[in-house]
């Protein structure tokens, strides 16, 4: 959410962006952390940049951050009473900036004293109000904000919601695809990055899978969880299929020292009739029993034209 462009009729060609920050401007970061115990507070800093060629009055707000159902950072809005990390970020109500430049906006995060240990997202936003005929648009560029507050961290996931369906292959010297659907849910209080890795077993032997997606690096919030698929290829359908799902827990951002992830298997099974090649049986048996049949019928001809022309006097 570092630049976003926004263009409204009643500010037009109006553009910002907002970034990390110190006291003197823009820091490179493209978020901010913060890690602090209970009782202790911070000052941070966002540089809000206006791009456009008049001044602007953008309203500055802080609000809770979570995690979309596709595992992409967002805020809850401005409308909304913060009831965690966003209730301890003291921000200005709104800043005006110059046409072209850039205000540093303090940001002080208040840790409470009896704040939960882990993982508190985020975020603080510069938005402008725009209306388009009778409806006001509020459009929002923001920065989030990775509040961790001190004390015993837990890294942990649950497994639900699987669901297990087999592909068969229409070629049947080839193996079909076994289709998983899971559900992981972050039951500690730090932000996750959950490494996955599935086993299958028949008795024509195992495969494994691991996400090798971009996808397994989004996080999931302390609370939060992510649904997701994978796909098993080379699996023989030979009756049931073991199936093995092992979630880690890994967490999020800097390393955690002393902490361990308390990893989860669950198992499954799941039935594949092998129908292509139970097909490709049945043509065979067919095929050989009509080569037999036609074989016979060929051969009784054969005899009985033989015998006849035994029969036949000679010169007759």
């Amino acid at each position: 959410m570092t630049v976003v462009v926004f263009t409204a009729p009643a500010h037009a060609d109006t553009t910002w962006s907002v970034v990390p920050a110190n006291a003197d401007g823009p820091d490179g970061r493209s978020v901010i952390d913060i890690e602090l115990p209970g009782g202790q507070q911070v000052t941070e800093h966002i540089a809000v940049i206006n791009r456009s060629t008049q001044p602007v009055d953008f309203a500055i707000d802080a609000n809770d951050g979570y995690l979309t159902a596709k595992g992409y950072f967002d805020m809850r809005p401005s409308d909304a009473t913060p009831v965690d990390g966003g209730a301890w970020i003291t921000v200005p109500d709104k800043v005006t900036i110059a046409a072209g430049a850039t205000a540093v906006v303090p940001v002080t995060v208040a840790i409470p004293q009896n704040a939960t240990p882990g993982d508190h997202p985020a975020g603080v936003t510069a938005s402008l109000d725009t209306i388009s005929g009778q409806v006001r648009v509020q459009n929002r560029v923001g920065v989030r904000l990775n509040i961790r507050v001190n004390g015993t961290y837990a890294a942990k996931v649950a497994v639900s919601d699987i669901h297990t369906t087999y592909t068969w292959s229409w070629n049947p010297f080839t193996p079909g695809t076994v289709d998983i659907t899971y559900t992981l849910a972050n039951t500690g209080n730090v932000r996750l990055a959950p490494d996955s890795r599935i086993l299958t077993s028949t008795l024509a032997g195992q495969n494994n899978w691991d996400d090798t997606s971009a996808a397994k690096a989004r996080e999931i919030m302390p609370g939060g969880k992510r649904t997701f698929t994978a796909h098993i290829t080379g699996t023989w359908p030979l009756g049931p299929i073991d199936t093995t799902i092992m979630a880690i827990p890994s967490p999020a951002g800097k390393p955690l020292p002393g902490v361990t992830a308390e990893r989860i298997a669950i198992d499954t099974t799941l039935w594949a009739i092998p129908w292509p090649q139970l097909a490709l049986l049945t043509l065979l048996l067919l095929t050989l029993l009509t080569i037999r049949i036609t074989s016979t019928r060929r051969r009784k001809r054969i005899e009985k034209l033989i015998l006849n022309t035994r029969g036949t006097p000679l010169g007759a």
